[in-house]
């Protein structure tokens, strides 16, 4: 019987400790917030997605057209070449910048002190109060 109540008491002081420490680090860690943070700087920046090749290809095929309409005999056969090696090089183009869109690359201070940069389609008010989570910022 004796060793019961030892133990009981045992346990109880063992419970009685982890909530006092359970307590003391949510205290002390409820100051500062991991994910948080303040809009430090926006700045805008293009990005262009890789290009598929279609644009490529379906230049490449109507400058062919078109360079075949040229000339006669050697020529031509230049001309075609030439059409759509032109045209695949537009097609290519026309299509990286059909592509491309406004990125806003983003800093956010944290408030552990630590500057986080974001790559982001939306943009933020500089100032303005964040959640981070991974690479994507919310609005608080």
């Amino acid at each position: 019987m004796a060793s019961s109540f030892t133990f009981a008491r045992q346990w109880s002081a063992a419970c009685l400790l982890a909530a006092t420490l359970s307590v003391a680090h949510a205290q002390s860690s409820a100051g500062t917030c991991s994910v948080c943070g303040t809009v430090e700087s926006v700045n805008p920046a293009q990005a262009s997605a890789s290009t598929s090749g279609v644009g490529a290809v379906a230049g490449g095929v109507v400058g062919g057209v078109v360079g075949n309409q040229v000339g006669s005999g050697r020529g031509r056969t230049l001309a075609t070449v030439a059409g759509a090696a032109g045209g695949a090089m537009a097609g290519n183009a026309v299509e990286r910048n059909r592509n491309t869109h406004t990125m806003y690359r983003i800093n956010v201070r944290m408030q552990d002190g630590s500057l986080r940069t974001i790559d982001s389609r939306s943009s933020f008010a500089v100032g303005q109060p964040v959640t981070v989570k991974g690479n994507t910022i919310l609005l608080n």
